[in-house]
């Protein structure tokens, strides 16, 4: 089975949950690794509404900007699946490489991005066709992409070369690669595309990158092990997992200064807002669910079940 050189993540609470149809959105899209599967959330309910199977140890989550489509990365089927969101079905599965992970859909909605952690490239697909447009050789081990609200640029996290390139997408060139901490793995971007969060596991920080100089402004502490992180209230606080800890670290990005720390599950591991830009869902490898947590008052409000090896690397949740 496919897995990383590092530990999971996962998170514990509970919450009751039903099967029912879908019938509003937001919906967050939860890839269990272990189960093989995608379980597929109500937000305005927070219960599960539908899993559907996914071969290949499902792993990273791209939602597209209208919310009919959700990408799913199977490093072990050496690709990604497609899923269609209204019809809650698996349209059809598209090779990439041999160690697919990190997924994301551009802004406009007119590619897809898979970055390959085995070979050092970024695929490039065309959203409409899966067409490969071209494949962009990046650092060692890529995981964690996120591309600017403007559609302009596509960042990398370079796990092994503690680096986070930048790729103009109109060349689909790598116009500059910058130093951060120590593995970084998941990236979060600002709504105005100026600044860069990489999440570095074995460094325990946060490196904040401004984007127009593509350097380092602040590195801040956060727990051990972090994993990904997620912005949320007018981008003015970030929330970061920390594997080892089970717990979210809390980030005031005026200040760029820790100022909480939120107890969740065992080993938590994806991160994502949801589109009231409030609450936080964090998917809980060990605990087999999803943590709630309010992000004005820093508490928890309880927990979704979904099945084992909840992942969630991405952007799972439907704009």
């Amino acid at each position: 089975m496919f897995r990383l050189n590092h530990r999971v993540a996962i998170i514990g609470l509970t919450l009751a949950i039903s099967s029912t149809s879908l019938t509003a959105a937001p919906f967050a899209y939860i890839s269990n690794q272990l189960a093989d599967s995608v379980s597929i959330i109500d937000l305005a309910t927070n219960k599960v509404v539908n899993t559907i199977a996914v071969n290949g140890k499902p792993a990273g989550v791209a939602v597209s900007p209208n919310g009919d489509k959700v990408y799913i990365s199977t490093p072990e089927a050496h690709g990604f699946a497609v899923i269609d969101a209204r019809k809650q079905q698996l349209l059809t599965t598209v090779k990439t490489s041999e160690g697919a992970l990190g997924i994301t859909a551009a802004p406009d909605g007119k590619r897809i991005y898979v970055a390959d952690w085995f070979v050092n490239t970024v695929s490039v697909l065309d959203a409409e066709s899966l067409e490969l447009i071209k494949t962009i050789t990046v650092g060692q081990s890529p995981s964690g992409l996120v591309v600017s609200q403007d559609n302009h640029w596509l960042y990398v996290a370079n796990r092994l070369d503690n680096s986070v390139s930048q790729i103009d997408t109109k060349t689909l060139v790598v116009k500059k690669t910058t130093p951060v901490g120590q593995h970084p793995f998941g990236l979060a971007i600002d709504s105005t595309g100026t600044r860069v969060y990489a999440v570095n596991v074995e460094s325990d920080d946060v490196t904040v990158l401004d984007t127009a100089q593509m350097k380092a402004i602040a590195s801040i502490k956060v727990g051990a092990l972090p994993y990904a992180a997620t912005l949320a209230l007018n981008d003015s606080r970030l929330f970061v997992t920390n594997m080892d800890d089970g717990t979210v670290s809390v980030i005031d990005t005026d200040t760029l200064t820790n100022i909480g720390l939120i107890e969740v599950g065992e080993k938590p591991e994806g991160i994502g807002t949801h589109t009231d830009d409030r609450h936080i869902y964090v998917a809980n490898w060990f605990d087999k669910n999803v943590s709630v947590i309010d992000g004005k008052t820093l508490q928890t409000q309880g927990t979704i079940t979904t099945a084992r090896g909840s992942r969630a690397f991405g952007q799972f949740i439907a704009k």
